[in-house]
């Protein structure tokens, strides 16, 4: 529909799983996902008006994408996601590209979406749903760790996975059970935090509308 939102979007998925999982693996999923939220700390997360640190991304067609580059021309815009098999990141991401991805351009901002996946595993998510924006990894979760982004499954969930012979390192290549909460981040051509929103619950994410209406305003101040 076309007025669906990427909350209606995310219910539907999560509706799904309340049919179809087992009570065991709902109740996983959902405490982890309330042990985040819970845990959430604003302070650690970028804060708007402070200076971004330098950075180097991985885009999975082969380009180096660093923080100069990124605010060259116009505002970066970071989507940082989980991985490229992710059914919440394989909903959220596609509905980006048709809502986000033309007005950002309009506008003259670059789009990038950020994951930790290494590159030959990430390309996927853009060549599946032909992104129209970069794909980018994250190497060794370096900007997700300098954003306070990441975390690290629990006990039980990595138990579970270990049970079903799974193993999220395995995943995503990185040998680690770090993977960041999906956040968007604008980043001006001042090289400063413009726009920060995190979500800790994954089936949580940033509708489209709040990240136009920072572009426009930012676009809007005149240069100093």
């Amino acid at each position: 529909m076309a007025n669906e939102t990427l909350k209606d979007l995310l219910g539907a998925l999560h509706a799904e799983r309340l049919r179809t999982w087992s009570s065991e693996q709902l109740k996983l999923n959902i405490d982890q996902r309330e042990e985040l939220v819970a845990a959430a700390d604003p302070t650690s997360w970028p804060q708007v008006g402070d200076f971004a640190p330098h950075f180097v991304l991985d885009e999975v067609d082969g380009a180096r994408l660093d923080l100069a580059t990124l605010t060259a021309t116009g505002p970066a815009v970071l989507v940082f996601f989980r991985f490229a098999t992710c059914p919440a990141c394989n909903i959220a991401l596609p509905y980006y590209d048709r809502t986000l991805a033309p007005a950002l351009r309009d506008l003259g901002a670059r789009l990038v979406a950020v994951s930790p996946q290494i590159p030959d595993r990430l390309g996927d998510i853009k060549a599946r749903h032909r992104l129209s924006f970069d794909v980018a990894t994250d190497r060794d979760a370096f900007l997700s760790r300098k954003f306070g982004l990441l975390f690290t499954a629990n006990e039980a969930s990595q138990a579970a996975s270990r049970a079903s012979g799974s193993f999220i390192g395995d995943v995503t290549g990185t040998g680690t059970w770090e993977l960041p909460q999906p956040a968007v981040i604008v980043i001006g051509q001042d090289q400063r935090f413009k726009f920060v929103d995190v979500s800790p619950d994954w089936l949580t994410r940033t509708e489209p509308g709040p990240i136009i209406a920072a572009m426009r305003a930012l676009a809007a101040v005149p240069a100093e």
